[in-house]
């Protein structure tokens, strides 16, 4: 048996020091940000078909700091934001950027669920780990606030 060159020695602890970090927070673009949110809303696999989970892996991962312990908080919310109804059949997703301002970028996502029309605007903003949501805007009301409003 050949002892291990010091050449793979240090690719083998690069590899495990690499596989030992934790989950990164952000996407590398605010499309993908926003395509990775309707993801969960899919008609697939039973872990991608129950809306953007409560957890707080998933709050790191989507949500800036000021909405991570909104999004987990216990709630009793009339029915999930991120599609505007209790239940969903989600169209196609259109994604598009409407406009950047200062460190903000505002996503427009538009898709049709259980034939209603429903358009969201996505704050996003830019953190070191990649872009994360900031809040989300509906016509009548924003994530931020509605979290708030149906918190325990």
């Amino acid at each position: 048996m050949k002892p291990m060159t010091s050449v793979k020695f240090l690719a083998a602890i690069a590899l495990w020091i690499f596989a030992t970090l934790p989950a990164q927070a952000g996407f590398r673009s605010p499309e993908s940000l926003v395509r990775n949110v309707y993801a969960y809303y899919g008609k697939g696999s039973a872990d991608l078909s129950k809306g953007l989970p409560r957890s707080a892996e998933i709050a790191e991962q989507f949500f800036d700091r000021n909405l991570r312990s909104a999004w987990i908080a216990p709630r009793d919310a009339p029915y999930d934001f991120l599609v505007q109804s209790e239940k969903w059949k989600l169209g196609p997703v259109s994604i598009a950027i409407l406009r950047k301002q200062f460190d903000k970028t505002y996503v427009a996502a538009s898709f049709d669920n259980n034939g209603h029309a429903i358009t969201l605007n996505f704050v996003v903003v830019n953190g070191p780990d990649g872009w994360v949501i900031s809040d989300v805007e509906s016509p009548h009301d924003s994530l931020r606030m509605f979290l708030t409003q149906f918190r325990r």
